[in-house]
């Protein structure tokens, strides 16, 4: 997370931590199955997952740093998250997803039928990031995902 300069707190931290948290309430519901299968992973990896609703998001994709005072809407509420220096997935309207929260402008829903999944994995540990990234893909075709292909991206 500290990659681009971000400084996690308080609702800043990684989403597998609230995972953890919520998990350990008893707080943690489905949602749909790409968030569900997406929870699991995270939560036995320790490594954050976003899923963005491809139908809802604009091509081309990439991977940046936020620059200065850049934030988003993450939840129906409309409340926002700075995401200064925070290495994000963006689409051609911005950032989108990130190891922290999720926009709500890409986020699934009931009715989602195609996604893009981020696992935030770290050079620190490879192999976790890649044995997390093989039982997600292999998790989703097992649930009948029509097509899972994944790769490992290095910056």
């Amino acid at each position: 997370l500290r990659h681009g300069g971000y400084k996690p707190t308080g609702r800043g931290k990684p989403a597998s931590e609230y995972l953890v948290r919520a998990a350990g309430e008893g707080a943690l519901g489905s949602i749909n199955l790409a968030v569900d299968v997406c929870n699991v992973v995270s939560l036995h990896s320790g490594l954050p997952i976003s899923v963005v609703d491809t139908d809802l998001a604009a091509e081309p994709y990439s991977i940046a740093v936020a620059g200065p005072e850049t934030s988003y809407v993450f939840n129906a509420s409309g409340q926002e998250i700075r995401i200064d220096g925070l290495l994000n997935l963006c689409d051609a309207a911005g950032p989108c997803a990130n190891a922290v929260k999720d926009s709500q402008r890409t986020k699934t829903h009931a009715g989602t039928r195609r996604t893009l999944s981020i696992l935030w994995g770290t050079r620190a540990f490879p192999e976790r990031t890649a044995a997390a990234v093989a039982w997600y893909a292999e998790l989703l075709a097992r649930a009948g995902a029509a097509r899972v292909e994944t790769a490992l991206l290095s910056r």
